[in-house]
């Protein structure tokens, strides 16, 4: 660990509550017969399973040490289609959206290997970041949180998209880089680097069970 990361380490601990922040561990983002249906290879595979698994550690600690898991999922509503995706994807904004992953009460939006417990926020989410016309920074103020954790599906998705938010809502924030994963591992490691550069510090779980126990 570098001097900057202890730096970090012990600001962190001044900050305040930490607060663990999963996102969109769902089957349709996880599910290795829906990914391999979309051609995701076996590299991609294997780093979406490893990841979920490490997430899955990472709410295990969260609970054990007493820190506040907040589940944030994707529960797209056909009939307020984004516009902006569909645009991007086909080149017409009012595109269907009949194939768009996670519609609300469908199978694939169902959490995958892991779940909210008792008592444990949900935040329900129509755009890539988890703050975007949600309850999140409400439900983290509840919490006094003071900084994050943030991990979950994808890297250069949502989980860049929430992290980045989180820092523009004044929140430290720490990424468990081995308990995210995108389907392309290049592309995973070029968005912890981008992240790491503007809004968050990159760490492994063992170093972010370690910053919660002495928490």
């Amino acid at each position: 660990m570098s001097g900057d990361e202890d730096v970090r380490g012990a600001g962190l601990r001044a900050a305040g509550h930490p607060v663990l922040v999963m996102v969109d561990v769902q089957r349709d983002f996880a599910d290795p017969a829906l990914l391999a249906g979309w051609g995701v290879d076996e590299t991609g595979l294997a780093a979406v399973d490893a990841a979920v698994t490490r997430c899955g550690e990472l709410v295990a600690t969260a609970r054990r040490l007493g820190v506040p898991v907040v589940w944030v999922e994707l529960a797209y509503d056909p009939a307020r289609p984004w516009r902006a995706s569909a645009w991007l994807q086909t080149g017409s904004p009012d595109s269907p959206t009949d194939t768009f992953p996670c519609v609300a009460g469908s199978p694939g939006a169902e959490w995958w290997r892991l779940a909210p417990g008792p008592g444990e926020a949900r935040v329900p989410k129509r755009f890539y970041s988890g703050f975007v016309q949600t309850s999140l920074a409400g439900v983290l103020d509840e919490l006094q949180a003071g900084w994050l954790v943030v991990a979950g599906l994808t890297t250069e998705c949502c989980i860049q998209a929430t992290a980045t938010d989180a820092a523009q809502h004044d929140l430290p924030v720490v990424i468990a880089r081995d308990a995210t994963a995108a389907y392309d591992v290049a592309l995973h490691d070029a968005a912890l680097a981008s992240m790491a550069l503007n809004v968050a510090d990159v760490r492994s779980v063992a170093d972010v069970e370690r910053l919660w126990s002495a928490a």
